[in-house]
């Protein structure tokens, strides 16, 4: 049974995604952001990524969904703004 779940969980149709993982480091956030680690812990650290602490030195994972729900909220920011913009030069 442990070969059947390794081996669905290995293949790219094993993750939500399609690739994936559901946990992600700060690394993989910063790579899929493109921006630096060292923002992607900001972010953290800010509360704006909800993410959580795991392991014995505590090291930061931020689930697929959180980071799919916070680039959609960097989405419906960004229109608010141009909106906005909009409405004030009119």
């Amino acid at each position: 049974m442990a070969e059947l779940w390794i081996t669905q969980a290995c293949t790219p149709f094993g993750w939500q995604n399609g690739g994936m993982p559901r946990f992600l480091t700060l690394a993989d956030v910063a790579e899929q952001l493109q921006i630096n680690s060292p923002a992607a812990y900001a972010l953290v650290r800010s509360g704006e990524l909800k993410a959580i602490q795991v392991g014995g030195r505590g090291q930061w994972r931020v689930e697929e969904k959180m980071l799919e729900q916070y680039i959609e909220e960097r989405y419906a920011e960004a229109s608010r703004m141009i909106q906005e913009s909009k409405s004030k030069s009119v």
